[in-house]
């Protein structure tokens, strides 16, 4: 087997050699979307662009495919670590899917990516929809080239699909949201015509971006963060990126009459942040490094948020410390009325800033949208009046300008169609961890003592480690013993939001 070990140990590097590339790649990207010179987007984003190439090279090269064939041969596969024959057969992936695209279609896709986003930037704030359309159109168009390449007998959305969660359907999508609509709609009706609600002027206070910085500096550290090995920036539309083990970027938005934007936003980038700080050290190098599906990175971001952010025990430790950095703005609301405060339910219009109880149906408005712009039935012009549309009917509002409506997530700006249902899916996914974790250590009561670390230890020993060393469906069953099942979700908010309105 010696010259199968050498050809491991050159794969590995030959790997390792693709991800610095990949990490230069990251770094100007995060630079771009944190402040970037306006006149640099141009020469930035060709700058992008090839080292986009190269990693598309590398990942389609024959040096790749002789590694890979190499490695898959049955004799040689009994005989290979498992990191290995994962690590292989998630190249093989990605070699099956970019060796399809041509070189000078995925360049120039990529360059359109940069620039699109960018563009995205001015639209959203001056609210024109026309400035972002032209850019749209063709990114949609490569998207539909690339399934295609990819499917060509099978559905373009579920090829889509497949990039950010492995093996959901449109089926699998379609059962779970309907599921939730069905049990949502009607709560959210009852809460509109509860007689108790919770009153939420009093959080509408000054508290300046620099001292909500100092606080949701101060959270990170007690979830667990690592500063060494991460930084907190601030953009238009928060993210997470994880370069590698010991560079996770986390970023935040400060509104600073609502803290609500910064504080739950920056704990929902953290738990992103966790995901990745304590990915196994052993997979380090290896394509295994990084979170093992959207769904399940989103299932640590809002565990983080909401059922650790939004808890009663979290804030009945933290709130007397959250009053200090606002200056004692809050001193005469007790935590019973600011609990119930930061968890009002009630139809919004911008995602990142809705409730818990109404989040899905945000996502269910854009899983509509794009599955209808793939099949054909709808085009991007027609993105901005559908948006209005659907969000009048299931949220009861309607935009009245872009930037409130169409225009107020990045996402297809970058291409990313078939992403949004990640985030309902991860909801999904991080009630069921809720329910199992239940079974073995009393969250709330580690919450009430600011003890957070026996949670993220949960999770790091059931999920983090493993990075995409498992699969979404492996994970999910082998943490909670059961496929996807919605009925955790449901329950959780029927009786939070019951309690919280006392109906």
């Amino acid at each position: 087997m010696a010259n199968i070990r050498e050809i491991e140990q050159q794969y590995f590097d030959y790997v390792n050699k693709l991800q610095h590339y990949e990490e230069a790649s990251g770094v100007l990207n995060w630079d771009l979307r944190t402040g970037a010179p306006k006149k640099g987007v141009e020469q930035r984003s060709e700058v992008i662009g090839t080292l986009s190439e190269t990693i598309y090279n590398m990942q389609t090269s024959d040096q790749m495919k002789a590694y890979l064939d190499a490695l898959e041969t049955p004799d040689v596969q009994s005989e290979l670590s498992d990191i290995t024959k994962r690590s292989v057969a998630e190249s093989r992936k990605d070699y099956n899917l970019n060796v399809k695209i041509p070189a000078n279609e995925f360049k120039e896709y990529v360059i359109l990516q940069s620039k699109s986003e960018n563009v995205w930037e001015e639209a959203k704030e001056k609210s024109d929809f026309s400035l972002l359309q032209p850019y749209l159109e063709k990114l949609v168009e490569f998207k539909k080239r690339f399934a295609d390449y990819w499917e060509p007998e099978g559905s373009r959305y579920d090829a889509l699909l497949d990039m950010f969660e492995p093996g959901v359907k449109e089926t699998d999508i379609d059962r779970v949201f309907n599921e939730l609509r069905e049990h949502i709609t009607p709560l959210v009706q009852a809460i509109s015509e509860a007689g108790n609600k919770p009153e939420t002027q009093s959080l509408q206070k000054s508290f300046p971006a620099a001292k909500q910085r100092a606080f949701s500096e101060y959270i990170l550290n007690e979830m667990g963060y690592d500063f060494a090995a991460g930084r907190l920036d601030e953009t238009s539309h928060p993210f997470a990126t994880g370069l590698n083990r010991g560079d996770v970027r986390v970023t935040t938005n400060y509104n600073e009459n609502d803290f609500r934007l910064a504080v739950f936003g920056t704990i929902h980038e953290g738990g992103h942040a966790l995901y990745e700080q304590n990915i196994g050290g052993e997979l380090e190098g290896t394509p295994l490094a990084g979170g093992t599906s959207m769904g399940i990175h989103e299932s640590q971001s809002l565990f983080f948020e909401n059922f650790v952010g939004r808890s009663y025990g979290f804030w009945k430790r933290y709130y007397d410390d959250f009053k200090t950095y606002t200056n004692g703005q809050f001193n005469n609301m007790g935590l019973d009325d600011f609990y119930r405060s930061i968890n009002v339910a009630g139809p919004s219009f911008i995602r990142i800033e809705a409730d818990e109880l109404t989040y899905p149906l945000h996502i269910i408005v854009r899983f509509e949208l794009e599955r209808a712009l793939f099949r054909d039935e709808i085009t991007v012009a027609d993105l901005p009046g559908l948006w209005n549309e659907k969000m009048a009917e299931y949220l009861g509002i309607r935009p009245q300008s872009d930037r409130e409506g169409v225009l107020q997530d990045i996402h297809w700006s970058g291409g990313e169609f078939g992403y949004f249902p990640s985030y309902a899916l991860g909801y999904l996914y991080a009630a069921q961890f809720k329910h199992t974790m239940d079974q073995e250590i009393d969250v709330e009561q580690h919450l009430e003592k600011g003890n957070i670390a026996p949670v993220r230890e949960w999770l790091t020993q059931h999920i983090h480690q493993y990075g995409a060393m498992k699969k979404p469906k492996e994970i999910l069953r082998d943490v909670t013993g059961e496929p996807m099942n919605a009925k955790y979700l449901i329950n959780y908010l029927t009786n939070k939001y019951k309690g919280i309105y006392q109906l």
